[in-house]
């Protein structure tokens, strides 16, 4: 049974935890294989499991260690049709392994929560393309049917919500926001951007969340930005604006480098973490209302430490 679905504490605006880029973290880090990138992979035996386990375990004792709530995001980017499909999953294991996903959330909330660690679980979407490029563009309604069964599966869970990461164009993103409407689950619309603070069809991030907003009544219960540095988006985001208010959360990438570069890059740019959480307390102080942290592409556990550290200081001084 879902415990928050119905009030998820990160609206209270306390501070909130997620992970960082958990395919590069794999892969780079652990030297563990990802065909497609597809975390979902590692529920199907137990060494793979408890690489998953031991992810999520250094988040938690982050979150514990500073008193913060956390997200708990399933590994879940790539169990789509498409990709899922690609890799040799039938519809049925891929049904498995969604539910599986949320089960391993369940399990490692019940070692961490706490009245300091609130911990909500996430059933995370991705896009039915490639995350960088809308190749291959649906029409909101098409993208609705196409996200329809891996966010009703949710739904069916202990999920809390569904969030759409790595969101690169409109009609996507209004189509999963419908679909979780039609499920009765809360869902975040996360966008990505590109070097220019766009969307990689061009369009503006303004332009692209009211649209969704307009088109589901305002259904998303929030916004964020994700798969980008904070030197490419903080510009765009003129604080006191409605539209920037409906954006409450972050996991921007460690790298400085552009999609193209980061899809050609031979090695991990991890960044510096100390300076991403410097840069992260900065845009908190601009825009106090973002307090969902967390990072992308080339983040792990080093960076959101730093962002707590960082970051954590600024809300006890607003209450």
């Amino acid at each position: 049974m879902a415990q928050y679905r119905s009030a998820l504490p990160q609206l209270e605006g306390e501070l909130f935890l997620t992970d960082g880029g958990i395919e590069t973290s794999l892969v780079f880090h652990e030297g563990i294989a990802l065909p497609d990138f597809a975390a979902f992979v590692l529920l199907n035996y137990p060494d793979g499991r408890e690489a998953l386990r031991k992810y999520f375990r250094a988040y938690c004792a982050i979150a514990s260690h500073y008193g913060t709530g956390l997200v708990l995001e399933s590994p879940t980017w790539r169990a789509n049709p498409d990709w899922a499909n690609h890799i040799g999953y039938t519809p049925q294991g891929l049904a498995d392994a969604n539910r599986q996903a949320i089960t391993l959330l369940q399990e490692l909330r019940s070692e961490v929560e706490s009245g300091r660690t609130p911990v909500v679980i996430s059933g995370c979407v991705g896009p039915r393309g490639d995350g960088y490029d809308p190749d291959e563009a649906m029409d909101e309604f098409q993208a609705q049917q196409y996200h329809s069964e891996q966010i009703g599966i949710f739904a069916e869970t202990a999920a809390d919500m569904v969030s759409a990461l790595t969101m690169n164009y409109v009609e996507e993103a209004l189509g999963v926001a419908l679909a979780a409407r039609e499920a009765r689950i809360p869902v975040v619309i996360s966008f990505t951007l590109e070097t220019d603070g766009r969307l990689p069809t061009g369009q503006g991030l303004k332009e692209a969340i009211e649209l969704v907003d307009s088109a589901t009544a305002h259904y998303p219960a929030y916004y964020m930005i994700n798969c980008a540095h904070p030197d490419h988006f903080e510009d765009v985001l003129t604080p006191g604006s409605r539209w920037v208010q409906r954006i409450r959360g972050l996991r921007a990438n460690a790298s400085r480098q552009s999609h193209a570069e980061l899809n050609d890059a031979v090695a991990l740019d991890s960044g510096d973490p100390e300076e991403l959480g410097a840069q992260y307390a900065r845009l908190r102080q601009r825009l106090p209302h973002i307090n969902v942290m967390g990072g992308c592409c080339g983040t792990d556990h080093r960076h959101i430490e730093q962002i707590a550290r960082a970051c954590k200081p600024l809300f006890r001084a607003a209450l």
